[in-house]
């Protein structure tokens, strides 16, 4: 089975994004061990809704990734991913042309979905210093309690970077 980690920045109120699923607050550049962690990680994995958000930043940012978009609907094929629609297959599955080190981007719902299989092994949540006061919430719709133990926290400049093992 490969290694799941959940790796998201979020503001201090629980945050993932704006109601329209803007993230025009989070900083541009900011040390946060994010290059560090992206190197470690050969797949991504992420919801259509993030998927299309990250189509918005340019030129699409994992090309050295093997990545995945989950989706309830047919997508046109697409260089950069390939499309899954059947989620519960493909972890029922052990996540078939995935690699060993699997970063799920996001969204929410991705995530909880995640969590709710017991898949995830780790969440690393760098928080950013602003009150969003409403927006997406990083976790949405938990179905069942989850159990983290604090592997260690970084600060830097202007951001804190929390790091948890997923109890299972």
């Amino acid at each position: 089975m490969p290694k799941i980690v959940a790796y998201i920045a979020a503001s201090l109120d629980g945050y993932i994004a704006r109601e329209d699923g803007s993230v025009d607050w989070l900083p541009e550049s900011a040390e946060s061990g994010y290059d560090a962690f992206y190197k470690s990680m050969d797949t991504v994995i992420m919801g259509n809704t993030t998927y299309e958000q990250v189509k918005t930043f340019g030129e699409y940012p994992y090309k050295a990734k093997k990545s995945f978009v989950f989706t309830a609907s047919k997508q046109i094929k697409d260089g950069n991913v390939e499309f899954v629609s059947d989620v519960d297959k493909f972890v029922k599955d052990g996540f078939p042309g995935a690699g060993e080190n699997i970063w799920l981007v996001g969204g929410a719902q991705t995530i909880a979905y995640f969590l709710k299989q017991k898949v995830v092994d780790e969440i690393i949540v760098s928080i950013i210093p602003i009150l969003l006061g409403m927006g997406i919430p990083l976790f949405k719709n938990m179905e069942n309690e989850t159990k983290l133990e604090l592997i260690k926290t970084e600060k830097y400049a202007q951001l804190t970077v929390m790091h948890y093992r997923v109890l299972k």
